[in-house]
């Protein structure tokens, strides 16, 4: 229940007006206007080209351009890195181990503490069923995550990733964000490499990008202060990257950020994929406010336009990431389709279970009929992929590589360093 405003508790640290309440949308008449027509010009004619643009540039787009003006940009990109018109997507399911969590992230409906009622850890005959029934239809992904829990560590991991490999070869474990991978290193007093290195040997094909939220510390203080820094969650991609292994990347906006703070956010995530080549795909979705431990510190849930305008700067921005994906168990399937207009070239995950942001009271999971009729509805051809982005569909006469996490294991300086 939300408190009355004069009993709200106050942050420790000053939050300035979250974008959502003091940002308005560009106006196209007022874009066209000196001198933002001639700088959003420059910017245009640079992206047209091919040249990346700087953080400055996206910033630009972000606040001045209106919103046909970026959905061309990013349209334009995503034509220029796929042009064969396909739009992928992954039979997977999400399956949480555990529910309990140590760092008290005030946006998080899902987590509960260490001896809660609520809390569970599920037994590995469970976890084998729902990987069972995943397999029997067709699944190729498992996105395995669960809490910060004090007392499960590596070798339970590695012991339950070992068997699922061992059962079910043909699905590919995409398990441990790289806040958890952290929390192990922290609690085993042990390098996050060697970690890395016993669960890749267990049968780990992949990280998903997890955990990034907003890559600027002053946010993080504010919304996962116990999480891993900013630095820190770079630092383990980039050794899981060394290792070989390919990961993913994320961004949950609409918090308390600014809107320089999200395109610095995407300029790490730049900056770090020039150096290793590591990230398969970029993904972000606004912030699920509803029914969290903190609802009253956080903004109304952004618009749908707000989700778009980021998502196109993103793909415009991130010229060195082939594949952006779409949020629609966040957005709805609606908002996805027009998204890939807006620079998506991928549908994410079926998601046959999803735990985290439906308990925020976000739950949009369709079959996979109706995420090919959306695609398909949207000018696309709906393909299935696994989790390095190679096609596995019978209807696909193309390329259909990576086929593996060995196909997919990347030659860059960070590897050969």
């Amino acid at each position: 229940m939300t408190l009355p405003p004069d009993t709200r508790p106050k942050p420790e640290i000053p939050v300035p007006a979250p974008p959502s309440r003091t940002w308005k949308a560009s106006l196209a008449s007022l874009a066209n206007q000196q001198p933002a027509a001639e700088e959003l010009s420059r910017i245009q004619d640079a992206v047209l080209d091919g040249e990346r643009i700087s953080q400055a540039d996206a910033l630009y787009l972000h606040e001045n351009a209106d919103l046909a003006l970026l959905g061309d940009l990013a349209d334009t990109v995503r034509k220029r890195k796929h042009p064969e018109g396909l739009v992928t997507y992954i039979v997977d399911r999400n399956i949480n181990p555990t529910n309990v969590c140590v760092t008290d992230c005030g946006f998080c409906a899902f987590y509960r503490p260490p001896k809660h009622d609520e809390a569970y850890v599920l037994d590995r005959e469970v976890i084998l069923d729902k990987v069972r029934a995943t397999a029997e239809l067709g699944g190729r992904q498992l996105l395995m995550q669960g809490g910060h829990h004090p007392k499960i560590k590596s070798d339970w991991w590695c012991d339950l990733i070992s068997d699922i490999r061992s059962k079910f070869p043909a699905i590919n474990c995409h398990a441990l964000s790289a806040p958890e991978l952290d929390f192990l290193s922290v609690i085993e007093k042990r390098p996050v490499q060697e970690i890395i290195s016993e669960l890749k040997d267990a049968g780990l094909g992949s990280v998903p990008g997890a955990g990034a939220e907003i890559l600027v510390e002053r946010v993080r203080k504010i919304i996962a202060p116990k999480k891993t820094d900013t630095d820190r969650w770079l630092e383990v991609h980039r050794h899981v990257h060394e290792a070989g292994l390919r990961s993913s990347a994320t961004m949950m906006f609409g918090n308390v950020e600014t809107a320089p703070e999200r395109i610095e956010h995407l300029k790490r995530l730049r900056d770090l994929q020039d150096q290793t080549g590591g990230f398969t795909a970029f993904a972000c979705w606004n912030t699920q406010p509803d029914g969290v431990p903190e609802e009253h510190l956080y903004p109304r849930r952004t618009t749908p336009t707000q989700y778009l305008r980021v998502n196109a700067v993103a793909r415009i921005f991130l010229d060195n990431f082939d594949n952006v994906q779409t949020s629609y168990v966040t957005q709805g399937m609606k908002m996805s389709q027009v998204s890939l207009r807006f620079g998506c070239n991928d549908f994410g995950g079926t998601m046959l279970e999803e735990n985290v942001v439906s308990a925020a009271g976000c739950f949009h999971l369709e079959s996979i009929q109706k995420i090919e009729r959306v695609i398909e509805s949207a000018g696309f051809l709906p393909r299935q992929r696994n989790s390095w982005y190679g096609i596995v569909d019978d209807r696909h006469d193309g390329p259909t590589h990576p086929q593996d996490a060995e196909e997919a294991r990347i030659c860059s300086p960070a590897v050969e360093a």
